[in-house]
């Protein structure tokens, strides 16, 4: 490395957010990203370590020493095409991705990890500001056409690989506009739009065709697939596109919300997440919704204490709420974990999200046993203390307590994707809904149908992008080599 001593004189710097009262008036981002010289410091920290942890820790592998020596020695573009080479989309993780592989960083062991994230979020940055993204169109054409049914981060990444390997590539989206949960879960303050805009315009320079408002199989009829983030105008047969296509990868995300069957769950005021969410990201787009569910004023309880859960207080916040609670059916976790015992695993602490400092109450171990409300209309919800013993958790008896609440959102977690685009298919499905394919090299990410194909959540279940990005880099590669017989696209 340039700077062998380096993870000795420089300590850990962390972006920098605004000031709450300043950043609770808008939707936009806040984070405050390093400076170039910042950015050095902190590549300079990396320490060239024989094995590189990191790289295992990130789901898409990237070359992590590599491109934190590129910065240390300022050659920014290389370091742009480092990243590029594994990641496609790097300002999407680079907001938005938790960073297991800082988890993975051996000065992590018994010092702060380098903030590769951070570094990553510069490097991207700076190579938009520089004109160095541009389209990389196929030198060739092979003839063939794929379908990609999905346009999050799964699909977009499929999309490119597979563009640029030489296809014909048309990416179909229920939804209006494209990216998917990057797009409709995700908060305009966590990951403004226009990054998805940049990247969209990007593949259409490469030859990739978007068709958003159709629905790849039937309409959901019941549930909570039928409401959420369906906004498609049309309904496009499954039979339909595997007869006009070579290949068709499955891409949507997991969107059957996980729900809480209690009495009173009927009452106006409780609501799913995304429901709650999509909703303000329509507005800041400048949609005009007929009945918008609003936080402004009221008591706010949102049950779920992941990452989505963490969204609604940063958007009821941003509303105006009178007050944010958020419930956690487990423990609280440790503030700190034993490295010893999780390095360089992903570790289970206590984790507080920029949302959380911006006011909210957190709950642990407790359960909510009934919504209550008068004349249709929530007013509280009752709870009861919870503890785990013997592996399973129980109600700890004389700890039932009434919250007042106005609204409650219920964000806890996702179960798998919409049925209807899978049993269109005649796709087989695992234990938990989810498309049955492998991910082994050969005839990875086939699914038991001749030439459909599935990655991402339609295939893994709810998980990062990063994740998504990884399966659909690998399902383009499987896809290619279904397609021509062999595939130069990277693993």
């Amino acid at each position: 490395m340039g700077k062998i001593t380096g993870f000795m004189e420089f300590e850990r710097l962390e972006e920098g957010y605004q000031p709450v009262a300043e950043r609770l008036k808008t939707h936009r981002e806040f984070v405050i990203a390093l400076d170039d010289a910042q950015a050095q410091r902190q590549a300079a920290r990396c320490m060239d370590c024989g094995t590189p942890f990191c790289n295992h820790g990130c789901p898409v592998n990237n070359v992590i020493p590599d491109f934190n020596d590129l910065v240390y020695r300022a050659d920014w573009q290389n370091a742009s095409a480092v990243l590029h080479s594994t990641n496609n989309f790097p300002e999407f993780t680079g907001r938005i991705c938790p960073a297991p592989c800082e988890s993975a960083c051996t000065l992590y062991i018994n010092d702060d990890a380098v903030g590769i994230k951070s570094i990553e979020h510069a490097i991207i940055d700076r190579a938009w500001e520089q004109g160095w993204v541009q389209p990389q169109p196929a030198a060739q054409a092979t003839g063939k056409k794929v379908a990609v049914v999905g346009s999050g981060p799964a699909g977009l990444a499929a999309a490119q690989q597979l563009a640029r390997a030489g296809h014909a590539v048309t990416v179909y989206e229920k939804n209006e506009r494209v990216g998917g949960l990057l797009r409709y879960g995700i908060p305009d303050f966590k990951l403004e739009k226009s990054h998805i805009e940049r990247r969209v315009a990007q593949l259409q320079a490469e030859g990739v065709e978007f068709q958003t408002g159709v629905l790849v199989g039937a309409m959901p009829t019941e549930g909570a697939g039928a409401k959420v983030l369906n906004e498609a105008k049309r309904s496009l047969a499954a039979a339909q596109l595997q007869a006009d296509y070579d290949a068709v990868l499955l891409c949507g995300g997991s969107e059957q919300s996980r729900d809480l069957p209690v009495p009173g769950r009927e009452l106006d005021g409780v609501h799913f997440a995304m429901e709650f969410l999509p909703q303000q990201n329509k507005v800041n787009a400048g949609d005009k919704l007929k009945k918008q569910i609003r936080a402004d004023g009221k008591h706010v309880i949102v049950i779920g204490g992941g990452d989505t859960g963490s969204d609604c207080v940063g958007t009821s916040r941003r509303h105006g709420a009178a007050s944010v609670t958020q419930f956690e059916l487990l423990p609280m976790p440790p503030e700190q974990e034993d490295r010893n015992l999780t390095w360089p695993y992903w570790p289970i602490k206590l984790r507080t999200s920029s949302s959380h400092l911006e006011g909210c109450e957190r709950a642990f171990a407790i359960s909510t046993k009934a919504f209550t409300g008068s004349k249709g209309k929530l007013t509280g919800l009752t709870t009861v203390q919870v503890a785990l013993q013997g592996g399973k958790l129980v109600e700890i008896p004389g700890t039932e307590q009434q919250h007042k609440a106005d609204l409650v959102l219920l964000a806890m977690g996702f179960t798998h994707p919409l049925a209807s685009v899978l049993e269109a298919f005649g796709v087989d499905k695992d234990a938990r809904g989810n498309a049955r394919a492998h991910t082994e090299a050969s005839g990875g990410y086939a699914t038991n149908v001749p030439k459909v194909f599935a990655a991402g959540d339609m295939r893994r279940g709810q998980s990062l992008v990063v994740w998504a990005i990884r399966e659909g880099r690998q399902a383009a590669r499987a896809v290619d080599e279904f397609l021509i017989g062999r595939s130069d696209l990277p693993r």
